[in-house]
This record gives C-alpha cells, structure tokens and sequence, in this order.
C-alpha cells in the first residue's frame, strides 16, 4: 500500500488533523519557507503528535551538527535533503546518524534521476522543483528504478489517481494539495488520507 507523508504542518491545529486523518509520516520544513517551524516549536509539536506517526525534517544544505541536535533531541525521525546535498554531504551525514535518509531531485530530465538513483541515501524524493510550489512534474520522466521513492509536487485530489496507479510511487508528499488559503485543510487531509487508504 503507498504510504502518505503530509508536509509543511506548522500549526498545533495540523497537528490535530493528522492525528485524526493518521498519515504515514508528516514532515516539519526547518528551511526557509513559509512552512518554516523551529527546533522549539517542533519539539513541542512533536508532544501532541500520534506516536504512530513518523516526523520528517526537511532541510536544504542545512550544517550537519544541526540536523544530529535535531535527532537527538527526538523532534524528527527522518531526515529529508531537499536541497544541493553532494553525495560527500550525504555520507558524512549518514556516518553521525541512525535513521532513514530521503533525497530530493529536482527533476527536469530522465536523467536528473538517473544520475542520483546510487546515492547512499534510503529513498529518493522526486519533486517539480525546490519544493512547496505545488506544480507537478512530467510523470512519464521517472524511468523504473529500484530505489524506493516519494513523489512530491503538485499532487492532489486532481492527479491522485494516476500517481497511484501509474507512477506506482513507494510514498507519496502532499502539501498545497492539502491546503487552503496557505493553510493546511481538515477535510482535505482527511479526504486524500481516506482516498489513498481504499486504492
């Protein structure tokens, strides 16, 4: 079954709604976004959250020593590099920490996939761009790969299905799609968690 990660929650209310709606992951965005959340307000977040539910921390080239405090104190479990990480980054990370590492590819080419489906990283990330802006990419790109990954950018209640059942994806990384007027939904969340459940 594809699992879902619901990204960008910032607010104790999101928090509300994924207890309810019982997503596989959600992600906290510690880069600079409108999503930003800090090391304080994750932490507290972190109280309220369903143990069942698996917290992602998404950075871009972010100092390492900062992610490790990040684990350490226990606000995430998964770390996502959403970012220009070089596989030299990504190794050193991985010789400090103890849990799954997600890279992100900006993809624009086959080949942008291609080229990072060896990375040590555990999953890949296949997203339109940096992330957030809520625009798919061209799906028919994704060549068959071994690696699991998720598939982020744009994908909603429009487009669900097709990924689902084309794209194949191991996860899928909702965010806008769950949104509105810039602001996670109930019943979106509830409705795309729902959904995905049945297929």
């Amino acid at each position: 079954m594809t699992k879902i990660k619901i990204c960008g929650l910032f607010r104790m209310k999101d928090i509300e709604y994924v207890n309810e709606a019982k997503p596989d992951y959600i992600g906290f965005v510690f880069a600079n976004s409108k999503r930003q959340v800090t090391l304080h307000q994750a932490m507290e977040y972190r109280k309220y959250l369903n143990k069942e539910i698996e917290v992602v921390g998404v950075f871009v080239n972010e100092d390492i020593d900062y992610i490790v405090n990040l684990l350490e104190n226990k606000a995430i479990d998964i770390v996502q590099l959403h970012g220009g990480e070089s596989e030299e980054y990504v190794n050193k990370l991985k010789s400090k920490i103890f849990c799954p590492i997600i890279k992100a590819v900006q993809v624009k080419s086959t080949q942008d996939i291609i080229k990072s489906r060896h990375t040590v990283a555990d999953y890949l990330l296949l997203d339109q761009g940096k992330g957030g802006t809520g625009k798919s990419f061209d799906w028919s790109l994704i060549p068959k790969l071994e690696k699991r990954f998720f598939l982020a950018g744009g994908v909603d209640k429009t487009n669900l299905n097709k990924a689902l059942r084309e794209v194949n994806p191991y996860a899928v990384d909702i965010s806008s799609g769950v949104e509105s007027n810039g602001e996670k939904d109930r019943e979106k969340i509830l409705k795309i968690v729902r959904e995905i459940r049945n297929v």
